[in-house]
């Protein structure tokens, strides 16, 4: 949805440009464009007519104010809505875009995961264990009442000490109600803030299911019950969002998958079809991968206007500060930028999702200019580069200028690359150096001056 949604909108205003008001007649052509981008991101067709009425109604007879086109003005009333439809009304009527987690009750506060199978419940489970230890501080336990999915529970255990969590034992011959009654006391026992309980899915909607998780709902008496739902299953989230919603009283969703869904019409349809607000999207496999739902900055993606709040947070995730202040050091004191320093910044950027992910939360505009082709190269040098620098010896690392004829040709056939590759990487490297030198000498204003003419920087599409 985000790329369809953005490149009609954005014709749009090209086509709308002299025009002073949004007229019955103009809105027609934008709303028309609108409609089309929501049916084929798959959001569902009752969803789509309410958002349309909406926005209509709100746009007619709108006067367009300074510079803006009609066009623009449209994306603006959208980008509203967007939010509107995906965040929270807060206690005194006013919209919310984040809805956090719940936690004020007596601990354990409990947790409850619902879904089906293959929704994302289980890794889900260990990226909300993380968020909660890093995020919340606080102390967690996991445990899986799902006695069906082959190695489920031993797939739960993994991941919660992968997230820093403690796992509560379960066995498949035990029954679901026993596996939670048993984790609850044991939380409480032992003085956990939070039980999130892992709950069996099937690969479709059942009675037994919903017979099952309803049980455990009275049992445990969650303060959270959140529903799981692929991004990526279009209509059927809608059917499944649905049947979750009667079984139980949902208080949030999470959608999982949402960095492979290039429609995104889930997040617009299981906000409207359960009422419950959107607490968390998966945006990655890896274990911190979660990311708390912002209603504002998911409708500015999706309208191609980037995430320049994530970018942030992304690179602040990814930065080792500690590192960085000792290169910062060193470099202070006198001592050459060598390429064990160059790896390392190379290891910096991957660990901030590499080049992609970082402008994939630019405005649009600005990734377009990059290409998709570009990124790729600048993905496949950055690997090669990395691969070279590992054929090296630590000397070697230490003290590049020992690197001559024979000592590239070894490299070379050690990374299984070319020649010119090894002179390639020891040229930019060389950039590198002496950018860092200047950087000694107090020269750091003159040096971002001089940046825009200097070329072939490691990553960086040319």
């Amino acid at each position: 949805m985000a790329s369809n949604l953005s490149e009609r909108l954005g014709r749009l205003v090209k086509t709308m440009r002299g025009q002073a008001r949004i007229t019955e007649s103009n809105v027609q052509d934008m709303l028309r464009e609108v409609r089309m981008a929501l049916l084929e991101a798959d959001v569902a067709l009752p969803v789509v007519r309410d958002f349309i009425a909406r926005v209509k109604d709100k746009a007619l007879g709108q006067d367009v104010l300074g510079s803006l086109t009609p066009g623009q003005a449209l994306v603006g009333i959208v980008h509203k809505e967007l939010v509107a439809t995906m965040g929270e009304p807060g206690p005194d009527g006013t919209l919310r875009p984040v809805a956090d987690l719940n936690l004020a009750t007596q601990p354990p506060a409990v947790i409850l995961m619902a879904g089906l199978q293959g929704s994302g419940k289980t890794t889900t489970t260990a990226k909300l264990t993380k968020h909660l230890i890093e995020r919340r501080k606080k102390k967690v336990l996991t445990v899986s009442a799902d006695v069906y999915r082959p190695a489920a529970i031993e797939q739960l255990k993994t991941v919660t000490r992968q997230a820093g969590g403690e796992w509560f034992p379960s066995a498949p011959d035990q029954k679901p109600r026993d596996i939670a009654l048993a984790a609850l006391d044991h939380a409480k026992r032992h003085y956990f803030d939070v039980l999130i309980v892992d709950t069996a899915g099937r690969l479709a909607i059942d009675e037994a299911l919903m017979a099952e998780i309803r049980e455990l709902h009275q049992l445990l008496k969650p303060i959270e019950t959140l529903f799981v739902v692929d991004a990526m299953q279009g209509q059927d989230a809608i059917n499944t969002a649905k049947a979750f919603k009667e079984a139980l009283p949902l208080t949030g969703i999470v959608l999982t998958k949402l960095d492979g869904d290039s429609r995104g019409g889930a997040a617009l349809s299981v906000r409207s079809v359960t009422g419950a607000p959107i607490k968390f999207a998966g945006v990655s496999e890896k274990i911190d991968g979660l990311e708390v739902f912002d209603a504002e900055r998911h409708a500015g993606r999706v309208l191609g206007m980037g995430d320049i709040v994530a970018l942030v947070e992304e690179v602040q995730k990814g930065v080792d500060v500690a590192a960085a202040q000792k290169l910062a050091e060193k470099i202070k004191s006198g001592n050459n930028f060598d390429l064990e320093d160059f790896l390392s910044q190379l290891s910096q950027m991957k660990k901030m999702g590499g080049l992609s992910g970082l402008m994939d939360k630019l405005p649009t505009e600005i990734s377009a200019k990059a290409g998709q082709a570009d990124m790729d190269r600048a993905e496949r040098d950055v690997r090669r580069m990395e691969g070279i620098i590992h054929s090296m010896t630590p000397l070697e690392r230490r003290k590049p200028e020992l690197i001559k004829a024979s000592r590239k040709r070894r490299i070379a056939a050690g990374a299984g690359v070319q020649v010119q590759d090894v002179n390639r990487l020891l040229n930019q490297f060389e950039q590198m150096q002496s950018m860092m030198k200047k950087m000694k000498g107090g020269g750091l204003m003159k040096l971002m001056k001089r940046m825009g003419g200097m070329k072939g920087l490691p990553g960086m599409p040319r």
